[in-house]
């Protein structure tokens, strides 16, 4: 394979990566999805994993979460580091891997990037632009 395909591979992670990533992903869904944690918060909360992202030597999992609604963004995030040492056990017993990796909660930001996008796009300016765009049949 030419070295630059290889490069490009490499950029989001290597299949190992991403293959321990959605493990990891799945199982921290299960935990939390079946109220494995026991903290008020979190309790109160529905809360999606779409993404955790894994190190080269897969010893620290960055999980990306974001409370359904996005609202106690702050509260839930402070819920899971107060639960890191538990969760680590959780997915350590449910993932089989040499060690159990480090973790760390980070907030997802996509959902808020999408919405500016799509507000970007209502706006009557862009509407404008796309509607000019559509009849001359340029790109």
């Amino acid at each position: 394979m030419p070295r630059h395909h290889q490069r490009d591979s490499n950029a989001s992670g290597s299949q190992r990566q991403l293959r321990v990533g959605e493990l990891v992903r799945h199982a921290l869904a299960d935990i939390l999805g079946r109220s494995g944690v026991h903290d008020p918060v979190l309790e109160g909360h529905l809360v999606t994993v779409p993404e955790v992202r894994m190190t080269a030597d897969l010893r620290l999992a960055t999980i990306y979460v974001m409370p359904l609604g996005g609202r106690d963004v702050g509260d839930v995030v402070a819920a899971l580091e107060r639960n890191k040492k538990f969760l680590r056990g959780e997915i350590a017993r449910r993932v089989n891997l040499k060690f159990a990796p480090d973790i760390r909660f980070r907030v997802d930001e996509r959902f808020d990037e999408a919405e500016r996008i799509e507000k970007l796009l209502r706006t009557p300016t862009v509407r404008k632009d796309i509607a000019g765009n559509s009849g001359t049949g340029k790109q």
